[in-house]
């Protein structure tokens, strides 16, 4: 089905099934414990063995040699997989680096060996013993020191590294007030619950693959390439993934490792990268430096805009793109962004939840504020006087096709009680904690990808759906069972969704926020291709036939879909492929974030006292786990705000706090109470479904308005994330303003 022209009034319309808050339908399987995880596969390979990772010792430089003799030797070893007997490897499109490494070293705990053995804790102790004898490089681990050196990247994902409207400088020169501040964020880790793990087996040169993947047929053609064989003899199975936010978007260790140790050993072979190897092994969401220069006139209306950001990574990688919702978000005919990408010898950095996004709100919408207050504008109002209902680097001729930032921002300001603010920071008093209030935009782009389906229907008239989507904790599997039901006119209960094998009809997978309404719009074209053929046996026309209450009707007639299916089943197969309307129309999510924080007066610990957000993405298609979308990227943008930094060892290239212990993201004590209100809203240049992505959306703009927070609780200005206890008592006691 091809996706070209605005959707009409369709059967998703109705909202019998799609659009109610359903519990998820794969709850039941995850709470009791029979969900089959990756590394959880042994009825699928009940005699593996277990593979443990041995990574580098340094970050840059050349394998002299190995010693693998005791490693051998010790107890339970069935083989040691290394670069010498690997056979000849190739590297997927979208690894930086090769997965295993050797002789070459580019970054520190790249995989360089796989020790096999009977149980995981013989791998374990006998990787203590490989022994290897390094040439070490000098490596560039700093951003700031490597910022003057910085290339203009390829274009890329996110579009091209720069853009330019009007004539920012003359814009900026001319400009009543004026903000010009630097922002930093640091190096942040995915830490989603489950670890990256595979179970692989070999039958003769078919390869199947159990594992932790977003992006199923992605993997497979990265996995074909990696280990040079056809495509048609590698199978991906991920039916639960265990979270991901992007470290599993693309083929990782564990899964060439498995491969290749299930190779080796003969049997099946388990690997999951150990916890504390994950920050370094796999990717990261890199640092940034940004500056950010607003001009405006004196009622705040902005007229000049810049948003200049550096970012790095390996030799091949892409820039963080910081700047691209500035790009869209708000009005000024003279625009600047920029994107500049050094040259690092860190772990890959790669997509983590909003990649973008996510790190450039935590810049701009504090600029934001920081313009809010020096024309003397309620930051709210600030905003919606600065909303534009087009494209403004492309102007009116690229309108947005459904935008209601305004909406949320008036919405959310009355739900949280924003007038009550006082806009005078260090004011409020409860007991020992200073209290304020702060406000963010929220800005995501909808983005959307080709995706399939195949559905049928048997004899009793239950229906199948199945399509290598994946569930990341998403709820993928209740929407999708909920758009079939909503299609053909079923009860929820009688639909069964498969999920995750790459033996299904290609969907667009998880990531990038174009999931759900992708894969939904998927299942609504082939269930439209099987209802076609359902009408078609009831000898109805299908442009007129009526699914309900598991019947095809026209008119006072009507069979059941079972019957028209007969006993051998009915099956269809399309996909949803779409044109250009994303090019005539500027596609996008809105929110607004609001925050209320205390802050010690001695101490400066700073506590989240409640959250709200309103949040407008199209038709929600089950509120209930939207909210719980949002509501998850809120918490990671209070842990992006306050907590959240991979620490790097600028001497030896690693990131020092590479586990669950020093690495610090939020707990339940520290989100106390979250309000989410979606805006009513249906997008018909998105999708069929008329739907958005909504799992990016609450991270963008979390942050900042937390650290808006923390400046009207105090009047300390923080620019440089996380706003840890440490800066701000530096600042306390000297500049205000850090």
């Amino acid at each position: 089905m091809k996706f070209d022209t605005p959707a009409t009034t369709n059967p998703i319309d109705r909202g019998r099934v799609i659009g109610i808050p359903h519990d998820r339908i794969d709850g039941a399987a995850k709470v009791t414990g029979t969900a089959p995880y990756a590394y959880e596969r042994h009825d699928a390979a009940p005699n593996a063995a277990y593979g443990w990772i041995v990574g580098s010792a340094i970050a840059k430089g050349r394998i002299n040699a190995m010693d693998l003799r005791a490693a051998e030797a010790a107890p339970g070893v069935l083989g040691i997989v290394t670069h010498q007997n690997a056979g000849a490897l190739g590297k997927g499109n979208m690894n930086t680096a090769p997965l295993l490494g050797g002789p070459q070293i580019e970054h520190y705990e790249q995989a360089v060996a796989l020790v096999i053995a009977d149980t995981l804790e013989n791998a374990r102790d006998a990787a203590q013993l490989v022994r290897i004898d390094y040439a070490v490089e000098q490596g560039r681990f700093d951003l700031a020191a490597e910022r003057d050196r910085a290339v203009r990247p390829q274009d890329g994902f996110g579009g091209p590294a720069d853009t330019q409207a009007g004539d920012f400088d003359a814009g900026f020169a001319k400009a009543a007030v004026k903000i010009d501040q630097r922002y930093t964020t640091p190096d942040q880790s995915h830490a989603m619950l489950e670890p990256h793990a595979t179970t692989a087996a070999w039958n003769g040169d078919q390869l199947t693959l159990w594992t932790a993947n977003q992006m199923i047929a992605w993997s497979v053609g990265e996995m074909a390439k990696t280990l040079q064989i056809p495509k048609e003899n590698i199978r991906f199975v991920s039916p639960y993934i265990g979270g991901g936010f992007g470290a599993k978007l693309f083929l990782r260790a564990d899964a060439l490792l498995a491969a290749l140790g299930a190779r080796l050993a003969g049997r099946p072979v388990k690997v999951a990268i150990a916890r504390p190897q994950i920050p370094n092994n796999t990717t990261h969401r890199p640092a940034t430096i940004q500056r950010i220069r607003l001009g405006a006139d004196k009622h705040g209306v902005i007229d000049a805009i810049a948003h200049e950001v550096w970012s790095g990574d390996l030799p091949g990688g892409g820039a963080e793109t910081a700047a691209q919702q500035t790009r869209l978000l708000y009005r000024g005919a003279n625009r600047l962004t920029t994107h500049r990408l050094a040259t690092l010898d860190l772990p890959e950095g790669n997509a983590m939840r909003a990649p973008g996004e996510a790190v450039g709100l935590l810049a701009l919408e504090v600029a934001m504020d920081e313009l809010a207050e020096a024309c003397g504008i309620d930051p709210v109002e600030l905003r919606i006087r600065n909303d534009v209902q087009y494209d403004p680097e492309a102007g009116p001729q690229r309108p947005f096709s459904s935008r209601k930032l305004v909406e949320c921002l008036r919405q959310g300001a009355e739900r949280f009680g924003w007038s009550h603010r006082n806009p005078k920071p260090g004011q409020v008093r409860d007991g020992r904690w200073l209290v304020g209030m702060g406000v963010a935009s929220a800005f995501r782009n909808n983005l959307v990808m080709k995706s399939g389906a195949r559905i049928g229907v048997d004899g009793k008239g239950h229906v199948i759906v199945e399509t290598d989507m994946t569930d990341i904790g998403t709820g993928s599997y209740t929407i999708i069972a909920q758009t079939a039901a909503e299609m053909l006119g079923v009860p929820l209960e009688a639909v069964t969704v498969r999920l995750g094998d790459s033996r299904f009809p290609a969907s667009a997978g998880s990531g990038g926020q174009w999931g759900a309404n992708s894969a939904t719009a998927g299942v609504y074209a082939a269930a439209m291709a099987l209802r076609a053929k359902l009408a078609e046996k009831a000898g109805f026309p299908a442009d007129q036939a009526l699914f309900e209450d598991g019947l095809v009707r026209l008119g006072n007639q009507s069979q059941p879909i079972g019957t028209l299916a007969g006993g051998e089943g009915l099956w269809a197969e399309d996909s949803i492929d779409f044109g250009d309307l994303a090019e005539r129309y500027a596609q996008a999510t809105f929110g607004a974030h609001f925050c209320e924080v205390g802050v010690d007066i001695d101490t400066a610990e700073v506590r989240v006292r409640r959250m709200g957000g309103a949040f407008a993405a199209g038709r929600i298609l089950n509120p209930k786990s939207a909210r719980s979308q949002v509501i998850g990227a809120m918490t990671m943008g209070v842990g992006a705000a306050l907590m959240e930094e991979l620490s790097v060892d600028t001497r030896f290239g690693f990131f020092v706090n590479h586990d669950m212990a020093e690495y610090l993201v939020p707990v339940h004590a520290d989100i106390p109470q979250q309000d989410v209100v979606f805006i009513d809203e249906l997008d018909d240049k998105s999708s069929p479904m008329k739907a958005k992505g909504v799992g990016e959306l609450g991270i963008c703009g979390a942050g900042a308005a937390v650290a808006n927070a923390i400046y009207n609780a105090t009047g300390i200005r923080l620019r440089d994330y996380p706003l840890t206890i440490d800066k701000i008592l530096a600042a306390s006691v000297g500049d205000r303003s850090a």
